[in-house]
């Protein structure tokens, strides 16, 4: 783009000189246009000079391309039979090598507990909960290891965020850790059943969360770390005594009765904002080059109904992937929500794919929905990542051959993703 300015300029200057010549050539205007020229001569050189300076000074923006494809699958709790055995866990990596995926998402942050042996966990007086291996081994530590041999990408995820059962040591021990809604009350219905909200907004809570993190990163060989829609609080939530004297401090005014206010949707949205970027920052300084991944949901229910201003973390440069999740039976719903402008903007600047299910233990999904709605991400040139593992083939409607040859059709070609050291 650079050159093409210079050809052009080039091309001004010429054409001022050959002007100039043309001018006094003609001999029945020499004398007239003398005195002219010698007037207006140096405003054309200035004219000339700055024209130069403009050109060459020029930067053009270049937008940044799109990073290598994710190909992924989530490894839940509900995974825990091939985690635990190494056999099985090799099997498994080798299989997903062979359909070309190249990164994979293992819980490391579920219930209030820690999936791995954790000083942070142990100092905070919650009892180690850790998934180990059949032969007590670390069960993260060994797929990582496996998987890396394979030249696939692991990236712990923090599945549960800010929230945690209300029968975990954790809700046990601090709870002037957790925040409430208006009435008092502190829980809410997820998909995880019953669960209570830490108190993002809390500097012990902000401070907990952000040494398990840099715990996680440290400890292990891992590519990065992804915080998914719970890293967030549902807008019911908030009116607990630290949150009220924090927001009445700093606006000089109780929080409004309305969760739904937008200015304290805004204000919670913000402070939560302002916590991911400290926890970036931490994240960065420990380990550069490791993938800070968020997968919300759909920006419009994240940011209004939780809090959570993804599009704004994007925006001030803190998420490297971003994976929506779009759990959706119906093809035209999914199609629409992957076709978000919000999703698009991403797709200029970061890894951006889309979250699919592929089944449930109470409620499997067929493989023709599955093909359809990667065709449909694909298309749009969106990366795919799995929920869940398990599910993929071994819970599944169809024979496992049969499933497993539907998925070998998905991913036609490698596309690996750079580990960078």
């Amino acid at each position: 783009m650079v050159s093409r300015f210079n050809r052009k300029n080039e091309q001004w200057r010429v054409w001022v000189a050959n002007a100039s010549f043309k001018f006094m050539k003609s001999s029945f205007i020499v004398q007239s246009w003398r005195r002219l020229l010698k007037s207006f001569f140096p405003i054309l050189i200035l004219i000339s000079f700055v024209s130069v300076l403009l050109v060459d000074s020029f930067t053009p923006a270049i937008a940044q391309l799109p990073r290598q494809e994710i190909r992924g699958v989530w490894m839940t709790t509900n995974d825990f039979e091939t985690l635990k055995n190494r056999d099985k866990v090799l099997d498994a990596v080798s299989q997903l090598q062979r359909m070309n995926f190249n990164t994979i998402y293992p819980v490391v942050w579920n219930s209030g507990y820690v999936m791995h042996p954790s000083a942070i966990a142990q100092r905070a007086g919650i009892q180690p909960f850790v998934y180990k291996g059949s032969d007590g081994h670390d069960i993260l530590a060994d797929l990582i290891n496996q998987a890396h041999r394979k030249g696939l990408l692991v990236i712990p995820w923090f599945e549960f965020g800010f929230m945690a059962p209300p029968t975990s040591e954790l809700a046990i021990n601090y709870p002037d850790w957790f925040t409430q809604k208006r009435d008092g009350s502190q829980t809410s219905n997820s998909a995880a059943g019953e669960v209570m909200w830490l108190n993002p907004f809390h500097p012990k809570v902000q401070q907990f969360i952000t040494d398990l993190v840099l715990e996680t990163v440290t400890q292990y060989d891992a590519d990065g770390i992804q915080f998914d829609d719970h890293m967030s609080l549902p807008h019911e939530f908030g009116y607990d005594q630290y949150t009220v004297a924090l927001y009445t401090k700093e606006t000089k005014n109780a929080p409004p009765k309305n969760p739904k206010d937008a200015a304290w949707v805004k204000w919670r949205a913000d402070k939560i904002t302002a916590f991911m970027v400290k926890l970036n920052q931490a994240v960065k300084q420990r380990k550069p080059q490791a993938i800070f991944s968020v997968s919300p949901n759909y920006y419009d229910f994240a940011y209004k109904f939780h809090l959570q201003d993804w599009l704004g973390w994007m925006r001030q440069n803190i998420v490297d992937e971003l994976i929506v999740q779009i759990y959706r039976p119906d093809l035209q719903s999914f199609v629409a929500n992957i076709s978000r402008p919000e999703i698009q903007e991403a797709q200029k600047i970061i890894p951006t794919g889309i979250g699919v299910m592929t089944g449930l233990r109470n409620n499997p999904v067929p493989m023709q929905q599955i093909k359809s709605q990667v065709r449909a991400a694909q298309e749009r040139g969106l990366g795919i990542t799995f929920f869940y593992y398990e599910s993929l083939w071994n819970d599944a409607l169809e024979p496992l051959n049969e499933r497993q040859a539907g998925f070998a059709t998905l991913f036609r070609s490698p596309a690996l993703r750079a580990r960078v050291e």
